[in-house]
């Protein structure tokens, strides 16, 4: 009897085992569904070293202008006009920038078939977040609101060569206190050889190129800014109407620091209506948001000041000041974007 009854239980316990394996491999591929799932590790803080707002450099920049209107009257089709393209090509090479002059031929409105250049200069072409500053470097071929000498071309010392003076001390003081982030600098030629009674595609053929041809396919840069007559004394800078329709937080953003800084005098938070700049076409033909920083000072006939477009927009116009205000708000500007501050 004993025998038997262990052989009973032997069997029992056999049956038992078969049916739980059984009843397991039928819920197995239930069993994860059943389980509190383990959310994943968050990832790892990245933290981008902060690196200080240097100075911007006045003198330097006010040197940068004299170079350029000691070349001459900077219009296409004259040997200034070569000079000067060869010699900013070479200023941006020297501050370790790789450069690409992106030649064109722009048909005038008066005829004459020019052959222009937009110098496109890139700081670390391979990071991928990028800063595009901008603005033109020709000056106009004749000063049409001057009394005399109409007829002639003007130095362009303000409208020309003071954008293009302080995107090229930037250049340099980032050379000097490096940053691991992208800057695309562009200088647009054939800005102001426009008709004034004329259609508005008249003028700003150099953006209007770029804008078709652009130096990197699908190029959207992180932010853009434009800079153009940014040197001359009692300039006042307010917020120009289609740059706050397309980028109203970046157009804040500046302002808001030039008066953090000091400069609030110059960067006035009034809004005006729009105006014809070669942001325009790069905002309607890049699909790029960029901001338009121009000084408008003056109501009515002359909103641009007294020496636009005659022959005293000359080096005497130019306050190292004025390029100190605007200089130090751009350079700050680029510092504190790559901080993640702005």
């Amino acid at each position: 009897m004993r025998k038997k009854s262990f052989r009973s239980r032997l069997a029992y316990i056999l049956i038992a085992a078969v049916l739980l394996s059984t009843v397991f491999v039928t819920i197995q591929p239930f069993l994860p569904a059943l389980r509190k799932e383990t959310p994943p590790p968050p990832p790892p803080t990245v933290t981008v070293p902060q690196v200080a707002v240097p100075d911007f450099n006045a003198d330097s920049a006010f040197l940068f202008i004299q170079k350029q209107v000691d070349f001459g009257p900077r219009v296409p089709n004259t040997a200034a006009h070569q000079k000067c393209a060869a010699w900013f090509t070479k200023e941006f090479k020297r501050h370790g920038f790789t450069v690409a002059e992106q030649a064109f031929k722009a048909v005038h409105y008066k005829g004459t078939t020019f052959n222009a250049v937009n110098i496109i200069a890139q700081y670390k072409p391979d990071m991928p977040k990028r800063i595009l500053l901008a603005a033109h470097w020709d000056s106009r071929f004749q000063a049409d609101k001057d009394e005399k000498n109409q007829n002639k071309p003007i130095d362009g010392a303000d409208d020309g060569a003071s954008g293009t003076a302080v995107l090229l001390e930037i250049a340099r003081t980032l050379a000097a206190h490096p940053l691991d982030v992208g800057v695309d600098i562009v200088f647009f030629d054939v800005e102001d050889q426009g008709d004034d009674d004329g259609a508005s595609e008249t003028w700003c053929l150099g953006s209007q190129y770029w804008a078709a041809n652009l130096h990197r396919p699908g190029y959207m840069p992180y932010t853009a800014v434009l800079l153009d007559m940014v040197g001359a004394k009692g300039a006042k800078f307010m917020k120009e109407g289609i740059s706050m329709q397309v980028a109203p937080q970046t157009v804040d953003k500046i302002w808001n620091l030039a008066a953090s800084l000091g400069y609030g005098t110059y960067f006035d938070p009034t809004e005006r209506s729009g105006i014809t700049d070669d942001h325009v076409f790069v905002v309607q033909r890049a699909r790029i948001p960029m901001v338009d920083i121009i000084s408008t000072p003056n109501e009515g006939d002359d909103p641009f000041g007294r020496h636009h477009h005659r022959h005293i927009d000359n080096i005497n116009v130019i306050d190292k000041s004025t390029l100190k205000a605007v200089g130090q708000t751009m350079t700050a500007f680029v510092y504190q974007t790559y901080n993640g501050v702005l």
